[in-house]
């Protein structure tokens, strides 16, 4: 339950205080996700600036600067795509629907609104079960054989499998969306020192830029090939890359490389939102059993020995609690960088034009000025009896504005399917403790992968 914390006038306007360079870089070598909550935690929300070296960006944390920066004056506070932060992403997807603003941002993300809305979401859940429940019957020759499954891998292949028959229509093989998949995972590692030290310019070699080629290049591979076909041939499908190959509103149309942009961007953030919340789902539910026993409990009072459907979601509460818990703790999207186009105030703070601005779900989420015991794994934070938090921005974990993520109503309607589907069927161990330190990159995942011994639940499951 979020605590009250009372926001600062902005009455005058006055220099950030500082973190400096002897402060603020050994803290963030040794554990950055942990040094930015402290430094955050410590100005109690206020704006403050952060000394590295060349690179001085403004971390922002208290929701109602977080509102003004992603909704409100979201005019003044661009993803732009050749601010330091943003480069390596722009590498990836060029100037896509994830990093573009203005007619490229509005064309992308017209064409693509429709596929995504909650109206629609509601009709494509009958597939996704479908889909969910043919790989999760893949598991059944493993647990009887008492073999242990790489559970990270093997939600991997269901999240792949279910996203590519629902969102593209199967031009994408799951063979190649795996390879998609690693190539992806690979960038995210292999960006994190430029992430690090983004003011090292790029024609200075750093650890990881090779790596970080050879995967775009295997991302070339698959996508280009895939995008020519379906451009040759068009149809009226409503899948991301025919719905991307058409003329745009204004006639418009786009290249290869601007389509190809945004097929690997929505491709990103379909699926690896996705794989990167339900990596965490192993080890947390071990280290809660009695999260793990009340999420079962539900599932069998709901579900029983059917097959896991659209009609059992709306029950499935506690289930959704977790899921909303997970999100808070472990955002997919940990870093939301932004440039400040003109001078402005947040919170009595002067934020100078060209600023770099640090919004960080992760950050605001784990603050003791916004939430109670902000550590705990406690899902009845959002029991939907309680009152509204605040805050509408103590909780962001799709971003905020316009820019909020297109797709996050659909991704919690399949995380929630796949949980409970596999809940339903099997109860699980781990092989050995898994270390609940993220491992950062593009997006968050735990240092470990969790190995599995699955037990299947004993009883009929209807077909």
């Amino acid at each position: 339950m979020s605590q009250v914390s009372e926001a600062r006038p902005a009455t005058v306007s006055t220099e950030p205080r500082t973190i400096p360079l002897r402060r603020a870089v050994p803290a963030l070598v040794r554990d950055p996700l942990g040094a930015l909550v402290g430094f955050a935690q410590d100005a109690d929300g206020d704006v403050i600036r952060l000394n590295l070296g060349s690179f001085r960006p403004y971390l922002v944390s208290h929701p109602e600067h977080l509102q003004r920066v992603l909704r409100d004056n979201v005019a003044n506070y661009t993803r732009d795509g050749d601010g330091l932060l943003w480069r390596p992403v722009r590498r990836i997807v060029g100037d896509a629907i994830l990093v573009a603003e203005g007619e490229i941002w509005e064309s992308s993300r017209g064409a693509l609104q429709p596929l995504f809305t909650a109206k629609r979401a509601e009709t494509l859940v009958d597939k996704m079960a479908e889909a969910i429940n043919e790989a999760v019957d893949e598991w059944l020759e493993p647990a009887l054989a008492g073999r242990p499954i790489d559970g990270g891998a093997e939600l991997t292949r269901i999240v792949l499998r279910t996203t590519m028959r629902v969102l593209f229509a199967d031009r994408i093989s799951v063979p190649d969306a795996l390879r998609i998949s690693a190539a992806l995972d690979t960038v995210t590692t292999a960006m994190l020192p430029r992430l690090l030290m983004p003011a090292v310019p790029y024609a200075v070699p750093m650890p990881g830029d090779r790596r970080f080629r050879d995967a775009v290049r295997t991302i070339d591979e698959v996508v280009l090939p895939i995008i020519r076909e379906a451009r040759a041939r068009p149809t009226d499908g409503d899948d991301i890359i025919s719905t991307l190959c058409r003329p745009r509103a204004d006639g418009s149309e786009p290249d290869e490389y601007a389509i190809r942009g945004d097929v690997v961007a929505m491709f990103s953030t379909a699926t690896e939102t996705t794989i990167a919340l339900l990596s965490w789902l192993w080890p947390v539910l071990s280290s809660r059993p009695d999260v793990a026993e009340r999420m079962t409990d539900e599932i069998e009072r709901v579900v029983g020995a059917e097959r896991v459907g659209r009609e059992h979601l709306p029950q499935l509460r506690y289930g959704r609690m977790v899921l909303d818990e997970m999100l808070r703790l472990y955002p997919a999207g940990w870093m939301i960088p932004r440039t400040a186009v003109a001078d402005d105030v947040l919170g009595g703070v002067r934020i100078k034009a060209g600023g770099t601005v640090l919004v960080s779900p992760y950050v605001t989420q784990r603050m003791s000025t916004f939430w109670t015991d902000p550590a705990l794994f406690d899902p009845e934070r959002f029991a939907p009896e309680l009152p509204r938090r605040r805050y509408r921005y103590s909780y962001f974990p799709f971003g905020g504005g316009p820019h909020q993520c297109l797709g996050q109503y659909l991704f919690l309607l399949e995380a929630q399917l796949i949980v409970s589907t596999v809940l339903s069927r099997y109860r699980f161990r781990l092989r050995e403790p898994v270390d609940l330190t993220p491992r950062m990159g593009a997006s968050l995942q735990p240092k470990q992968r969790a190995e599995l011994i699955l037990t299947p639940v004993e009883r009929p499951v209807a077909s």
